[in-house]
């Protein structure tokens, strides 16, 4: 039978009979990526997150003010918040109480025009049904009228209707929701992870001033529990990030204001730093991908900072204006809107789409900045200056950013760095690995898919950059080598359309060196090319730490524990050989190839930004100026081993 032939059969069999119909809850299980995205850790916790952002809308409606997150014992959730509660009364379209339609009901809550909410995080209303529908057991508390109802679900379904459970204090009002994650759906891991719970908890109380959340963990054999009540707000935020930074101004700046039922804050503030660290929020969701809200807060500040240096002839006529860039150095700034009716786009949908949002922001931030800087002319001044600084760093690189923009053949050939370019023009296939020193570099480029694997070896520790200026970062041969190969350009001229690879891997020795050159490769990437880690695609190699041989047997090993299991496991004779490689340039191409480098073998592991607070702390202090806070994160994040002599 031709293919043309098989193609009009099957065409004649495709009836009424298949297409399905998923009654309920069904479609959430049957494709759980399509309403939390992942069922790996990420989506795991984000079933929290559903729960929590009821009570959030609570507090945002005004009638909520404590949220408690308790991980018991058995890994299960608990989220009580001391809201109005769910209302229990029959819902008239549904014919259920309201309590069952919310939980078993797709696209039902009291976020869709009627009336229960002006400002929502949760506008898809899937959040507790899905919730419900990926849990093995769900069970609700709502405390209303002084009453205590409850009900029970599994995996989506009623086990036991709504019931008044007992009588209560007429105060007390709220609800408690407690669920268990179905290992059915998160086969990756039910295991939830205390710092990530905790940094978003902590986040959603500075972005939510005066409303308490609190974390405990029943699992540890003494309990954990931290408390989080933030009145100053994003205020605080940002003076959280700064914590070991020198600042310019005594206290951040701070504006809030409404336009059009738009709520808008900022908060601002300049440190001794050369990047921008820079957080975005519509509704309290981390808007990653920046957006309207965005536009109009750097139009604001761009605008207002010449015009007053103009005003005041802190620039001379002749002189161009400051660039956004310019003003932006070194400052630290959380804006966060909150919209009535938020449109998300982006690769992510974490990009705020409304034009109104661009206008509020604006106004709203540019009237505030304006203000300021007439009533503070000391700061004033030392912002203008600051700005001035960098734009004369901004012409000094100017050249060299040139460089930078364009991947051809003719410029790649005389790159320092000697990439060894894959024959593929295709980004999606395209990997760059980024491999210290030559030797390891020499075996690499021997060893790879020539197709789809460029090597970039890089010679020694590139400069640290949370300590330069953008001429000295540019004028560093390796960092202007990266920054070529990958196509893209970097900080605000940063486009992942022009993106030559899809895959950069980070491939150093597994030692300290290795380890430090890493981190010097990661806080380039994190300060200056922050979409490649958003968008997924910077990965770490996990190159083998040891080899054994017995006969014909031969297997590599990943850790000291590991390799005195398989020790343990093995005849005495033969004696086995075992080679401990001390970096990558003692592994030949293939051996090199066979453990690190073949993607049916390889281990990678994905750099995410998931928390960026955290993540910009931690390279404000593992590679700042400040001595004390490193001292003090290393003594508490120090992990004490014991050699294992062979």
């Amino acid at each position: 039978m031709s293919e043309e032939e098989t193609k009009r059969e099957q065409a004649k069999e495709y009836d009424a009979s298949q297409i399905q119909v998923l009654e309920g809850l069904e479609a959430v299980r049957k494709r759980p990526g399509m309403y939390i995205g992942t069922t790996s850790s990420q989506g795991l916790h984000h079933l929290v997150w559903e729960i929590v952002d009821n009570g959030i809308d609570e507090a945002l409606a005004g009638f909520a003010d404590v949220i408690h997150v308790t991980v018991e014992k058995d890994n299960s959730i608990t989220v009580t918040d001391n809201g109005r509660g769910i209302p229990v009364d029959i819902q008239e379209k549904t014919g259920k109480s309201a309590l069952e339609t919310v939980f078993t009901i797709l696209h039902a809550g009291g976020k869709f025009g009627g009336g229960g909410y002006k400002v929502s995080g949760g506008l898809h209303g899937v959040g507790a049904s899905v919730v419900n529908a990926l849990s093995t057991e769900l069970d609700v508390e709502v405390y209303r009228n002084g009453k205590a109802y409850r009900m029970e679900f599994e995996r989506g379904r009623v086990t036991s209707s709504m019931t008044v459970a007992r009588e209560v204090d007429p105060e007390l009002h709220g609800t408690r929701v407690h669920f268990v994650p179905d290992p059915d759906i998160f086969k990756e891991t039910t295991t939830y992870d205390i710092k990530t719970l905790t940094t978003r908890v902590r986040e959603l109380a500075f972005l939510n001033k005066g409303l308490q959340i609190s974390i405990r963990d029943e699992r540890p054999e003494e309990p954990t529990e931290e408390d989080f009540l933030y009145i100053g707000g994003i205020k605080q935020y940002v003076e959280y990030l700064d914590k070991d930074k020198s600042v310019l101004f005594d206290e951040p700046i701070y504006v809030e204001g409404n336009e059009n039922d738009i709520n808008v804050e900022v908060a601002m503030q300049y440190t001794d730093d050369y990047h921008t660290n820079m957080l975005t929020f519509t509704n309290n969701i981390h808007t990653y991908e920046g957006g309207t809200h965005e536009e109009g807060f750097k139009r604001a500040l761009t605008r207002v900072v010449n015009d007053y240096a103009r005003k005041n002839k802190l620039m001379k006529d002749n002189e161009p204006n400051l660039s956004g860039e310019d003003v932006r150095e070194g400052m630290t700034a959380v804006v966060s809107v909150k919209h009535p009716d938020p449109q998300f786009e982006g690769q992510t949908k974490t990009k705020l789409g409304n034009s109104d949002a661009r206008t509020a922001t604006d106004h709203i931030f540019g009237e505030h900045l304006s203000r300021f800087l007439l009533e503070n002319p000391s700061m004033a001044k030392k912002l203008v200056e600051r700005g001035m600084l960098a734009a004369k760093a901004r012409s000094a690189a100017k050249r060299a950013r040139e460089v930078t923009r364009k991947k051809s053949g003719l410029e790649i050939s005389n790159l320092p760095g000697k990439l060894a370019d894959n024959t593929s023009k295709d980004p999606k296939i395209s990997e760059l690995f980024i491999v210290e020193g030559d030797s390891a570099g020499g075996s690499a480029k021997q060893g790879r898919s020539r197709l789809t694997q460029a090597i970039l070896p890089i010679r020694g520790k590139i400069l640290n950059v949370e300590k330069a200026t953008m001429d000295r970062i540019l004028a560093n041969e390796e960092i202007r080598s990266l920054f070529t190969a990958m196509g893209t350009g970097f900080g605000d001229d940063f486009d992942l359309e022009k993106i030559n690879y899809h895959k950069l891997i980070l491939m150093t020795d597994a030692d300290v060196d290795g380890a430090h050159i890493q981190t010097l490769l990661l806080t380039l990437i994190y300060r200056y090319m922050r979409p490649l880690i958003d968008a997924g695609f910077v990965y770490v190699a996990q190159p083998p730490l040891y080899q054994v041989r017995q006969g014909k047997m031969q297997r590599y090993i990943d850790t000291d524990e590991e390799l005195e299991e398989v020790l343990g496991q093995l005849q005495p004779s033969p004696k086995p050989v075992i080679q401990r490689y001390k970096g990558l340039g003692e592994m030949d191409a293939e051996q090199l190839w066979d453990t690190t480098m073949n993607p049916e073998n390889r281990r990678l592991l994905r750099i995410t930004s998931d928390d960026a607070a955290a993540a910009d702390q931690v390279f404000s202090t593992l590679m700042g100026d400040k001595v004390e806070p490193r001292r003090e994160f290393i003594e508490e994040n120090a992990t004490y081993v014991e050699n294992l002599d062979i």
